[in-house]
């Protein structure tokens, strides 16, 4: 692999890690926000 595919490589799985924790970090504001739980279990 070339120097350009490496990076290019990198760069699409830092992309999905960050679209994934993006989209946790999302749900867990909006849950605290609505008093639910994360994983949709009810703890109480």
């Amino acid at each position: 692999m070339t120097l350009i595919q490496k990076r290019i490589f990198i760069l699409i799985v830092v992309i999905i890690i960050a679209a994934v924790l993006g989209r946790l970090a999302v749900r867990a504001v909006l849950n605290f926000m609505l008093g639910g739980t994360l994983f949709g279990g009810n703890f109480l």
